[in-house]
Order: C-alpha cells, then sequence, then structure tokens
C-alpha cells in the first residue's frame, strides 16, 4: 500500500505502521525472525519509499532483539549492502546505521550464524557498481577472517578467485582493502605462498593489471608481509615459470619496484650489504637465479649489492641477438635510474675509480650498449666524463692505477664520435694481479677466482645467467619460426613526422632491424 497511486491510501498505510511499530517496541514478546522475511522481500521494491519504510524497520529491529535475528543475517545483509548505495539519500544514511548494528553484534554458529552464506553474499556484492557498497562487502569478509578465521578460510577456494578479481576495481580504495583482506588470509604459510602464486597467475592473465596495479599491489603487500618474504617467494616461483616472455616482463616490473618504491628501502639496504653480510648474500643468490629472464635487471640487482665486476661481466656476456629494442629501453630506464637518490651512493664511488674499476667498467659498458643519439646515451657519457682522473694517483697500494686503465682518456674523447668497435678497442683487459686481492670493488679476500664476496660463487651465477639467456634465445628462434615476421610499428607525431626521422628520436634511423629484434619480442608495460 505504501506505493498505491492514492496519495491517502499512502498516507494512511504509513501511520498504522508507525503504529504498528510501536507497539512492536512496547511487546514484550516479538517474533522478528518471521517479520524480517517480509521486511527483506519489500526492501527490494522499486518504490523509493517502500524500500525506505523496510529499511527504517530492519534498522528498529536489530536494535531491538538483533540475536534473534543471527539466522537471517545473510538476507539481510543482502538488501542492506545495495542499499549503501542507493540513489535516496535517507535510505543509503538509515543502510549505513544498519549495517554497523550488525557489524557489531559478535554471532556465533552455534547461535545459526551462517558464515558461508554471509560470504556468498559479501562476494557477490564486490561485483556491485557502487564503490561504497563494494567497500563494505571487503569489510564484512575482514570482519569474519578477524572473528571467525578458520571457518572463513574453509571458504577460501569460493572467495579467493572474487578477491583477485578485485584487484582490477577501478577505485585504489576498493583494491587497498583487498589487498590488506589477502595478507590477512596470507598470514598462514600455506596461503600465502597460494596467494603468491595466484597474484602472478593473475598478473599473467592479465597484464594491464601488472600496469595499473603491479606497484600499488606488491608495495602494499611488502608494507603487509614483509618485503624480503614477498620477494623470495616470487623469486622461487618466476624461476620455474614457463612462459618465458610473461617472466621477463614480471621480473623487470619487480625489478623496477624494487628500485623505485619507498616500501622497500629496508630490503634495498640489506641488498647493498650482500658482499658483507650474510643475510644481504642469502638475499642475492634468492633473486638471482629469477633475475636473470632479464638481463638489464640482472645488471640492476648487481649495481645495487656492488656486485660491479659480476655486473661487467653480466655486460660482456650479451652476444649479438641480445641487443634488441627491448633491451635498450631496459638500458635507458636503468641509466635514468642511476640519476635518482637511490644510486647516490653508486655515484660518489666514482670519486674513487682506482678503488672501483669495475664500477668504471660497468658504467662503460652500458655506455657502449647503448645508441649514441640517444638521451641516455649523453645522460651517462656525462656523468663519466666527471669521473675525476687526479683520483687514480691517490688509489691505495695493489689496486687499479692510471696506467692500467688507459682506456679512460681515449673513451672521453672518442664517445661521441666513431664506431663501437674503435671504442670498444681502447678499454684494456683488467689486470690478473688483481683478482689476487679484490673478488668485488673494495672488498678484500683471499681466492676471488671462484667465490665473491662474502663466499658467492660469482663464477657459478654467471654461468647461470648465460643458461638462462640462452634459453630465452632457443625460445625467440622458435617463436619466429612459428609466427611470420612483421615490420615493427612506426609510431608518427602529430605533423606526421615519423618517430625515427625526428632528430630527438632515442634510436638511430633504421636500429630496429639492424638490431635484429625478434617480431614477437613482447613490450614490457613498464617501458
Amino acid at each position: 500500500m505504501l506505493s498505491d497511486n492514492s496519495h491517502e491510501i499512502r498516507q494512511q498505510a504509513d501511520q498504522a505502521l508507525a503504529e504498528f511499530l510501536q507497539e512492536i517496541k512496547n511487546a514484550p514478546s516479538v517474533d522478528y525472525g518471521r517479520m524480517a522475511e517480509i521486511l527483506v522481500q519489500r526492501a527490494r521494491s522499486l518504490d523509493e519509499f517502500t524500500r525506505l519504510t523496510s529499511i527504517t524497520w530492519v534498522n528498529e529491529f536489530v536494535k531491538l532483539g538483533g540475536d534473534q535475528l543471527v539466522p537471517y543475517y545473510a538476507e539481510i545483509l543482502g538488501v542492506v549492502l545495495p542499499a549503501i548505495s542507493d540513489k535516496e539519500e535517507k535510505i543509503r544514511v538509515v543502510a549505513r546505521e544498519t549495517n554497523e548494528e550488525l557489524q557489531l553484534i559478535k554471532a556465533e554458529p552455534s547461535e545459526g550464524f551462517d558464515i558461508g552464506a554471509v560470504l556468498v553474499i559479501a562476494r557477490g556484492e564486490l561485483r556491485n557498481e557502487s564503490e561504497a557498497t563494494r567497500l563494505e562487502a571487503l569489510r564484512w569478509i575482514s570482519v569474519l577472517l578477524e572473528r571467525h578465521r578458520t571457518e572463513v578460510l574453509s571458504f577460501l577456494d569460493d572467495i579467493f578467485p572474487a578477491l583477485l578479481k578485485a584487484l582490477s576495481d577501478s577505485s585504489d580504495e576498493v583494491a587497498l582493502l583487498v589487498l590488506e583482506v589477502q595478507a590477512c588470509i596470507a598470514r598462514d604459510p600455506q596461503h600465502f605462498r597460494h596467494l603468491m602464486k595466484f597474484l602472478v597467475h593473475r598478473f599473467n592473465s592479465e597484464h594491464s593489471l601488472l600496469e595499473r596495479r603491479g606497484t600499488l599491489a606488491l608495495g602494499r603487500l611488502c608494507q603487509l608481509l614483509g618485503a624480503e618474504r614477498v620477494y623470495r617467494e616470487l623469486a622461487t616461483i618466476l624461476e620455474g615459470e614457463a612462459d618465458l616472455e610473461f617472466a621477463t616482463i614480471m621480473v623487470q616490473a619487480l625489478n623496477l619496484i624494487l628500485l623505485t618504491a619507498p616500501e622497500l628501502a629496508e630490503l634495498r639496504g640489506l641488498l647493498k650489504e650482500t658482499l658483507s653480510a650474510p643475510g644481504g648474500r642469502d638475499l642475492f643468490v634468492a633473486l638471482y637465479s629469477s633475475w636473470c629472464h632479464s638481463s638489464m635487471a640482472t645488471v640492476s640487482l648487481c649495481l645495487l649489492a656492488q656486485a660491479y665486476q659480476h655486473a661487467s661481466s653480466v655486460i660482456q656476456s650479451l652476444g649479438e641477438t641480445d641487443i634488441s629494442v627491448n633491451l635498450l629501453v631496459q638500458v635507458d630506464k636503468l641509466v635514468r635510474l642511476l640519476e635518482t637518490p637511490i644510486f647516490a651512493y653508486l655515484r660518489l664511488q666514482l670519486l674513487e675509480p682506482g678503488r672501483y674499476p669495475h664500477l668504471l667498467k660497468a658504467l662503460y659498458g652500458l655506455l657502449m650498449l647503448l645508441p649514441q643519439q640517444s638521451s641516455a646515451f649523453k645522460i651517462l657519457r656525462t656523468r663519466l666524463k666527471t669521473v675525476p682522473s687526479h683520483s687514480f694517483m691517490h688509489a691505495p697500494h695493489g689496486t687499479l692505477m692510471p696506467s692500467e686503465f688507459p682506456g679512460l682518456s681515449a673513451i672521453r674523447r672518442s664517445a661521441s664520435v666513431g664506431p663501437y668497435d674503435k671504442i670498444l678497442s681502447h678499454i684494456a683487459p683488467m689486470p690478473t694481479t688483481l683478482s689476487l686481492h679484490a673478488t668485488e670493488d673494495g672488498e678484500k679476500v683471499a681466492d676471488s677466482a671462484s667465490n665473491g664476496g662474502a663466499g658467492i660463487n660469482f663464477a657459478v651465477q654467471l654461468k647461470q645467467f648465460e643458461h638462462m639467456q640462452q634459453q630465452h634465445r632457443m625460445h625467440r628462434v622458435v617463436d619466429s619460426n612459428l609466427k611470420p615476421p612483421r615490420r615493427p610499428p612506426i609510431v608518427s607525431n602529430q605533423n606526421g613526422q615519423r618517430a625515427e626521422d625526428r632528430p630527438d628520436s632515442q634510436f638511430p634511423r633504421g636500429f630496429a632491424s639492424e638490431a635484429r629484434v625478434p617480431p614477437q619480442s613482447p613490450r614490457s608495460p613498464w617501458s
């Protein structure tokens, strides 16, 4: 009658219901459950006044006899959650108040509280168009996890896919709350590994999610679950990833987050102690295997760990077929990252080239990979020009002297002219006597031929890197035979000028074809 066409009938019905409600409040004993069933049905009415009256009655029932309504919580929640985003403000206010009242009541399964049914309702509302409803649905899952963790985890297979899908939500607030719920689930070791596996699978099936939410998701999980724990687990999973293209993209994403995210500052600090502390060494070794999927990620890891000699070895191990546009994009990013505060310690070490000769060699190696017309080449060349030659004269006994690095001045003179072969010819091989005194720059040990700082066998690590890169080469060859070759897309500006014709183009004209880029070579979402 509240939705009757006659205004008088609607008014009288409302008055009668108000009187009934007052009588119910004064009654010593009331069967709230049976009336709640009627209210739940009417709360879905298309008529706003009917919905408002029904939600108002539900609100009063929850306050008056909440314990009696425990068996009906799922049904009630099924109308309260959508009402939180109702177009009528009065309904939204009452629905929010009712929802808060329901969350305050600590119901137990022994009282008829159906946890599974409530989870089904909450999971369904994760697809609601309204952000407010989706947030409240996630809060209900979080509340149930805190109060009934064991029971909720028994329904994990039902709710976890929905939680992973919710990571793609358009709202960052929803995505962050999803991550908090997932982190709560992952407190148990067995569920932690499942979360990491599910997350990697989700990123693999939806690459755009990695691009849009990768930093947000992984950064937040590192905060909630521990950065080292998260990175170690992801490294283990990616080491055995069968999809090599995805593994490369994922490692590049993880590496960029490692080098830039404020939440991972402690992890970066630990890696800087790779050559001096067991904790740093173990972490470096744990990450290294999966980082081998990307050559520049491996170099970045070595530079962060101050394993400069190994970084130089990795760069020199790259073959002709490895020099692709994608690799140059990663080199470009690394060069720009070297100018950030995170690598300030590395730039300061350039003040002592005699003590850190392999750092200098690694950076010149990166310079030789870059096209001379690229801005990254100019940035790195400018940085290397500032290396003080006079500091060689004050180098400690046993370290590299100017006469042992005759190519330094020559490279400076020829960095901007001449072919690569001419430039590379100036780099003299490191003297064998150096290996008797130092494993990595600045670290003194007895045997550097096989073992590096803190007991790392860098010779084995290099073989591991080369083996992984060989797998990627074979994969590219197989893929190129299966797929017809295609011309790389040419990007034009608003004036119709092609990118390769522009004076500020990153790469020289025709470079893509000269670099023998595989036709299917994946572009990282972080490029």
